[in-house]
């Protein structure tokens, strides 16, 4: 068993290595550079995120698609994923985090408008899409869209059923002393009402708890920095100038260059905000709009808000408060940096932050989970899968989930090479749906068939 645990990290390791991370930022950079760089609209992408398209075609509002696909974003990435990119590659990271979400705003917003383009309308009135149906119908490659439906089928029940329930059980237990057990129970029925009803019901508990859970954890990020303000432009400069030379050992912190840095950080800025998994236009799919370019802009925001401002936040508080030389991983620097002001009220701060985060993910990940294997198997194969789903949620509160975390990461990072085939190699109806509807000027014209 040591010898499969130690073959599966290696993998998820090799994975995650260069190759996918290559393969993400010069998709991002390559979308970025055919769309003339489509970020300047952000401010556009978030007006229409609180417009109302009613009306057009789709079962949920484009706020709604956007709340549900940044429920399942925003997780243990933007907390733990930031703190070990900073403890492993300095403060440097920090900007290269920041740099992935900016050039990877292009690829979810590709992603956003190849599920609209290729979403079909199912006989109950429903809608369908995302990348396995953008494969099928699109590239024509029934087998590539099978593929990547399985594979979110299967990294589903790690990195959003599993791994998620474990961070909320061990968060709630070491800050309040809750019991795992108790945990794993009341996750799992209240996580089953919510899904059992499928994207509707989702999204109406979506839609409440992503401003909530965003704003408390902002205005949290915002307050530490601000009782720090004396110590902040030396901090964004340490970042900057860190990120292009590396940094020396200092306090508990055992060094770094430029490399580990770009790479720490690229890596923990790509799995944070899954801009090119594949995942969220499978949410993007079922939002009313008039056209895909709307709702790609809308989804093209939820890497905004993900990476260039949450993420980036907690980079720099943990910069700035120094949290990042003590020698101390993963969530244990972030522990730190939000103590440093408030003692054991950072404590219970960031333990709700993460039930937050991580429960917004789990049941996220259930529609992502469920659409894949409507696709594979059809509607009846739809709520076995939602029970052994719930099952994963429950165990995961009470295991010990090194190998299950790693085997996630293995088929989250595979749900990645289909996806990113799919979108190089229909940029160019990306670029003609752009041209025909944002550059032309016909952003509020009808254009679902």
């Amino acid at each position: 068993m040591e010898q499969i645990s130690t073959f599966i990290s290696e993998t998820a390791g090799f994975l995650w290595g260069w190759p996918l991370l290559i393969m993400l930022l010069g998709t991002h950079l390559f979308l970025t550079f055919r769309l003339r760089f489509i970020q300047r609209y952000v401010g556009k992408a978030i007006k229409l995120s609180v417009s109302s398209d009613k009306g057009s075609h789709g079962e949920i509002s484009q706020f709604s698609a956007l709340a549900t696909s940044l429920a399942a974003t925003i997780g243990t990435g933007n907390i733990i994923g930031v703190a070990t990119a900073v403890s492993l590659g300095g403060p440097g990271a920090v900007l290269w985090v920041w740099i992935t979400g900016v050039f990877g705003i292009a690829t979810k917003y590709s992603e956003g408008l190849l599920a609209i383009k290729y979403r079909k309308k199912n006989a109950d009135g429903s809608f369908s899409g995302g990348p396995m149906y953008a494969l099928e119908y699109g590239l024509k490659s029934k087998f590539l869209g099978a593929l990547f439906a399985a594979f979110t089928a299967i990294a589903a029940f790690g990195i959003g059923a599993s791994v998620q329930a474990n961070s909320m059980a061990s968060a709630l237990n070491e800050s309040f002393g809750f019991n795992k057990l108790y945990v794993g129970i009341a996750l799992f029925l209240l996580t089953g009402a919510i899904i059992i009803g499928g994207i509707k019901s989702i999204a109406r508990v979506c839609d409440k708890l992503v401003p909530f859970m965003a704003f408390f954890y902002v205005a949290g990020c915002l307050l530490i920095l601000a009782l720090g303000y004396e110590t902040l432009w030396q901090s964004l400069v340490l970042i900057v100038k860190s990120a292009f030379t590396g940094h020396a050992a200092v306090g508990g912190f055992a060094g770094s260059t430029v490399m580990m840095a770009a790479r720490y950080g690229v890596a923990r800025g790509l799995f944070s905000n899954e801009s090119g998994l594949g995942s969220a236009p499978i949410v993007a799919a079922a939002a009313q709009t008039r056209n895909p370019v709307r709702q790609a802009l809308v989804s093209s925001s939820g890497t905004f808000w993900d990476t260039v401002i949450i993420c980036a936040l907690t980079g720099l508080v943990l910069v700035n408060t120094g949290a990042w030389t003590e020698g101390k991983e993963g969530v244990a620097i972030t522990q730190h940096a939000f103590g440093h002001y408030f003692s054991h009220y950072g404590s219970i701060f960031l333990a709700v932050s993460l039930v937050t985060f991580t429960f917004s993910t789990i049941i996220g990940w259930a529609y992502y989970a469920e659409k894949s294997i409507e696709y594979l198997f059809g509607k009846k194969s739809v709520l076995p899968y939602k029970a052994l789903y719930l099952v994963m949620v429950f165990l995961g509160t009470i295991l010990s989930l090194d190998v299950v975390w790693n085997l996630g990461d293995i088929f989250n990072g595979l749900m990645a090479i289909p996806n990113l085939i799919c979108l190089v190699l229909l940029s160019g109806v990306i670029v003609s749906e752009t041209k025909k509807y944002l550059w032309d000027g016909r952003l509020d014209a009808e254009g679902m068939d």
